[in-house]
């Protein structure tokens, strides 16, 4: 079995990216790809009232350019919009209370790179996590097989076990949606819940 896993960037990613991360001992995570839009890269969703919501952080059209150059656009306040989704979604869960304010405080910073807010709320997540994954970040674009490669893998694991989402009374369990789903609603046993899921 391959020891090495490659990972995209990614926006609050997605449980199945983090059952990943928790497992595997050694983690690259590609900096020399070019975007690829529409993709976990700079967006994730999240359970709302209504169902599965989708948040996008919007950046400047750019042909051909590194993941690592990616700029965002703040042209319109997506910070608040996406807060205000997160909020008025996980206000009422478990642990939003615990977390809500360090992760505001990330967002608000304003990052200019799209990569540079990817590995900062990261951080916080596996700090919430308490995970020290040992991460490289790569320095060409590899081609080679001798790694698990999921840099273009959907992330999109229906097998995982349901655990009590906000609005469960009104909607269907949906799994595998962003990392904040699981925080807000388990807490201190996300860890236990993401080692327990079959990859």
């Amino acid at each position: 079995m391959l020891n090495k896993v490659l990972l995209p960037s990614s926006y609050f990613g997605p449980i199945e990216y983090y059952a990943f991360l928790c497992k595997y001992r050694n983690i690259y995570v590609e900096v020399q790809e070019n975007f690829i839009k529409q993709t976990i890269r700079n967006r994730c969703y999240i359970m709302s009232a209504n169902g599965k919501l989708r948040l996008t952080v919007p950046v400047y059209k750019t042909h051909q350019t590194k993941i690592n150059n990616i700029k965002i656009c703040y042209k319109q306040n997506w910070i608040k919009n996406h807060w205000f989704s997160i909020k008025s979604s996980y206000g009422s869960s478990p642990y939003f209370l615990f977390y809500e304010n360090e992760i505001i405080k990330i967002l608000q910073k304003r990052e200019k790179y799209l990569f540079d807010l990817n590995n900062s709320l990261q951080n916080k997540i596996f700090e919430i996590l308490d995970i020290n994954p040992l991460i490289t970040f790569t320095k060409n674009y590899n081609h080679e097989n001798n790694m698990f490669d999921l840099r273009n893998y959907s992330f999109l694991h229906n097998k995982i076990k349901p655990y009590n989402q906000v609005f469960m009374n009104k909607l269907n369990f949906i799994p595998n949606l962003s990392i904040l789903d699981l925080i807000f609603n388990l807490g201190p046993q996300s860890t236990k819940y993401l080692l327990e899921i079959d990859i």
